[in-house]
Formats: structure tokens, C-alpha cells, sequence
């Protein structure tokens, strides 16, 4: 038996405005609020309410049979609390049916596990208690932002406690290999891989609506039918896309919205499932070890990291970022938390992308500037004057060398207070032991000796009545 794992991803970044260099220095805001509220809401109201309702709808009708998984970013739920708490309330709706899942990625939607293995996990972790604390789910599958997978990434993801990841069907990393099986990473064989199949997610992401495409129009029995040919012995057909893909990258008068709804019902009759990922990487064994040497992603034609470090001035702006990162880590300023977090999207360095031709004309498409270099100008201003904010607190003429033994100095010294701290609970305990047998042991109180003396004299009078009586006869 076959089945569809559908994951559809949620991002928004938070934009920067116009920020100039001479506000360096006098303004520490950055952030775009009226652009990141048109636009969300827009989005929202367009693609991510009507496609939610579907897919309660889907759900419903089906009598739960249909299933698939959700990976919102913790920015953009931050902007759904903000702009559309209506669609907070559709996606608190779907975790309560059981059968949407909602999967682990970083809260910034950063490149973090590309540059600071510790600010990767802290990422995840704030992004995991985020999802726990609307949805109450604690994800089992990871997505990392844009699927960026490698071999170095996988004993870290596994180490984390997360059971398989999610990431693209490379052609250049499966060579004659399909995508339509389970594969276990090669340096962490326990955790195990999910691959987009690119051909037919694409078919819906980008060609449903091009007249011009020989598959043209497509229909959801066609769609099913296409899965159902597949090779017999192919289990898991991944179908990863971002959810504005229904409603705002394909139009609703295109009928994206009825295809979508017709695709369990198509799936029942060819006896297809729908399966979460995480059911995915419990019910099926891996066939095969996939060794992934160098980072790949869902992006451009090439599949790599090039989107977002493909050319000087984004990587330029990347190693300025995370050159302060243990700085910031240390620090317990919480806007300039907040704003390191911002800052990491790696929407921003997307927007920095010099490619030409179909590359470049997604880059192009989704950018607010002009050109990559009005992106590259106005982002390092804006972290220009994080910089300065983040020097304040930890002065950048501290050698690295200086810096580490800081903190290699404060964790030991939180690594000791944790110790104390448990010895103090084990003594506590042990006292509270101790009193507890020590009342057990102690004397009665004496207010208690005349209720036991009355006690005595009376038992003892029957005793004296019937020697008196024994006297007198």
C-alpha cells in the first residue's frame, strides 16, 4: 500500500525599513511594522485561512483518514498573535484533531546550523516550547529551514531527540536512487530521512496553472493517478510545499482549492493513505544509508546553500551576523534578543542573491528592494547599529581568546551552581527525613500524660471495688 506525506511550511521574516547610516547609532528600531502587517495579512486572508478551513474540511470528511503536517516558523506565529490571531485559532483547531502534525525547525527560520551548532539547538529548542505552548505538541520530525540537510548536521538533529528529518530529493545526492522510500542518514544511522519527490510537489507548487505545461490542466484523479503508477514496491510519496502555495502563489480562480479537497477521495479509490511523518518513520524500515557530504536545500536549480551564500555580499553579511553570536548569547537584554532572532531570517540574505535567469527571477519576485545591493546596503546598516548595541554590553576589543575563557569561565560557574544547587535539594531532603523521624521518636507531650494517668485510675477502680468487696465478705 501506498502513501501521500503532505508538509506544508509557514513563513514570514519580519522586513526591514529604508534603514539609513545615519541612523545608526540614533535609531535601534528596524523593523517594517506597517509592510509585515499588509503583507501577512494579505497572505493570510488569501491563502492561509481558506486553505486551513480546507483542510479541516479534508479532515472531517474523510473521518480522519486524511493527514499531513504543518511547520510554521516562530516568527510568523509571532505575526499571527500580532495581525491574524483568526488564523491562530484555525491552526489550534487542526492540532486538536489528532491528525496534524507540526514539526521542528529553527524559530528564526535562520542558517544557524550552517555557522553555530549551539545557536542551531537553541533555536530548535525556543521554536519546540513555542509549539508545545500553542498547540501542545512537542515535535518528533525536524525540519530545518529551507531543508538544509548534511551529514555533520545528522548526530546533532539525533543527539536533540528527533527521529527523522525532512529534506530535498537531490538529484545529485540520489543519483538513480528514488525519493519514494525511507533512508537513514549515514553518520547517524538511527535517524531517519524523508525526501521531497521535486517532480510532483513542483507539479502542484509551480506548474498547476501554466496552460503551457503538456500536463495541463491538471485534476486531482490525473494526480493520484500518476502516484498510484509509481513502482509498486515505492511506499511514501513526500509532497513538501509552502502552504501559500493554495491561494497565493496559485490563484484561487485557477481551482488549486477544489483540487486540493478532491485528493483523499481520488486517494481512497486507488487505496492510497495519508500519513503524518512521524508515522512515516515508525511504520516504514530504511532501505538504504544516504551519505550527504555537502549542505543541500529545496531552493534554485542547484539545490544547495547558494540562494542565501552564493556570492560575496551575502556571505559578507552572514560572518558579520555570527560573529557576534556568543556575544549575544551571553547577554540577557531581551529586545536585543529579540531583534538577533529577526535579524537571523534567512529571508534577508535571500534578497541579497545576484542570479539571473529563473533563479533570479524568484529572488526578484519575492525581494522588497530593488537590487541585491540596495538589500546588502540596508541590512548591514540595520546590524551595524545591532553591533553597537551588542558592544555595549560585551566590548568587541575583547580578543576571541579573552572571550572564551569568559565563557568557558561562566559555564563552569553555572556548571558548579547547578551542582550546589542539587546538593542543597538532597540535603534539604534529607533533613525533612530526619525531622520526620525524629518526631517519631520523641516522648508523648506531657499534656497528653493526665488523659493516659485518668485513663489508668479508671481501669484501676474496678480493681479496688472488687478487693473491698471481697474484704467485706
Amino acid at each position: 500500500m501506498k502513501a501521500i506525506c503532505f508538509y506544508f511550511q509557514i513563513h514570514q521574516p519580519f522586513r526591514l525599513k529604508r534603514y539609513r547610516f545615519f541612523d545608526i547609532g540614533n535609531d535601534h528600531y528596524y523593523f517594517d511594522d506597517f509592510a509585515n502587517d499588509d503583507i501577512i495579512t494579505r497572505i493570510a486572508h488569501n491563502s492561509y485561512i481558506p486553505a486551513a478551513q480546507r483542510l479541516l474540511k479534508m479532515i472531517e470528511e474523510s473521518n480522519g483518514a486524511f493527514r499531513c503536517a504543518i511547520s510554521v516558523t516562530g516568527l510568523a506565529l509571532e505575526q499571527f498573535e500580532h495581525y491574524v490571531p483568526e488564523f491562530l485559532d484555525l491552526l489550534k483547531q487542526l492540532a486538536a484533531t489528532g491528525k496534524v502534525e507540526f514539526l521542528a525547525e529553527t524559530y528564526a527560520h535562520s542558517l544557524s546550523s550552517l555557522a553555530d551548532a549551539k545557536e542551531f539547538e537553541e533555536q530548535v529548542k525556543l521554536h519546540d516550547q513555542k509549539i508545545f505552548e500553542l498547540f501542545g505538541q512537542h515535535p518528533k520530525v525536524l525540519r530545518n529551514t529551507e531543508l538544509i540537510y548534511c551529514d555533520d548536521l545528522a548526530p546533532q538533529i539525533l543527539a536533540m531527540g528527533y527521529k527523522g528529518v525532512i529534506t530535498e530529493g537531490a538529484k545529485h545526492i540520489l543519483g538513480w536512487k528514488s525519493p519514494n522510500y525511507v533512508y537513514s542518514a549515514a553518520s547517524a544511522p538511527k535517524l531517519k530521512l524523508l525526501l521531497k519527490n521535486s517532480k510532483l510537489s513542483d507539479d502542484i507548487s509551480f506548474r498547476f496553472s501554466n496552460t503551457e505545461w503538456d500536463a495541463y490542466p491538471l485534476t486531482a484523479d490525473k494526480y493520484i493517478d500518476w502516484i498510484a503508477n509509481t513502482p509498486a514496491d515505492e511506499q511514501i510519496i513526500n509532497l513538501f510545499m509552502n502552504l501559500e502555495t493554495f491561494g497565493e502563489l496559485q490563484n484561487r480562480d485557477t481551482g488549486i482549492f477544489q483540487f486540493l479537497e478532491a485528493l483523499p477521495r481520488f486517494a481512497k479509490e486507488r487505496g492510497i493513505d495519508f500519513w503524518t511523518p512521524s508515522e512515516a518513520v515508525q511504520k516504514l524500515k530504511a532501505v538504504d544509508v544516504l551519505s550527504v557530504v555537502h549542505p543541500i536545500s529545496w531552493a534554485d536549480e542547484a539545490r544547495d546553500t547558494s540562494a542565501w551564500l552564493g556570492n560575496k555580499l551575502q556571505q559578507e553579511a552572514f560572518n558579520k551576523l555570527y560573529s557576534v553570536a556568543e556575544r549575544v548569547q551571553l547577554c540577557d537584554d531581551r529586545r536585543l534578543k529579540q531583534d538577533w532572532n529577526y535579524l537571523q531570517s534567512s529571508d534577508h540574505f535571500f534578497y541579497m542573491a545576484t542570479k539571473h535567469r529563473a533563479d533570479g527571477a524568484v529572488h526578484s519576485h519575492f525581494s522588497p528592494y530593488e537590487t541585491p545591493f540596495q538589500a546588502f546596503t540596508n541590512y548591514m546598516n540595520a546590524l551595524a547599529d545591532f553591533i553597537v548595541r551588542v558592544e555595549e554590553q560585551y566590548p568587541l576589543s575583547i580578543e576571541n581568546e579573552e572571550l572564551n575563557s569568559l565563557l568557558t569561565t561562566i559555564r563552569n560557574q553555572a556548571s558548579e551552581i547547578e551542582t550546589l544547587n542539587k546538593e542543597v535539594d538532597s540535603m534539604r531532603k534529607n533533613i525533612e527525613h530526619y525531622n520526620e523521624e525524629h518526631l517519631l521518636r520523641e516522648p508523648k507531650p506531657e499534656a497528653e500524660k493526665p488523659a493516659k494517668e485518668a485513663k489508668a485510675t479508671k481501669a484501676a477502680k474496678p480493681k479496688a471495688t472488687r478487693a473491698k468487696k471481697a474484704k467485706a465478705e
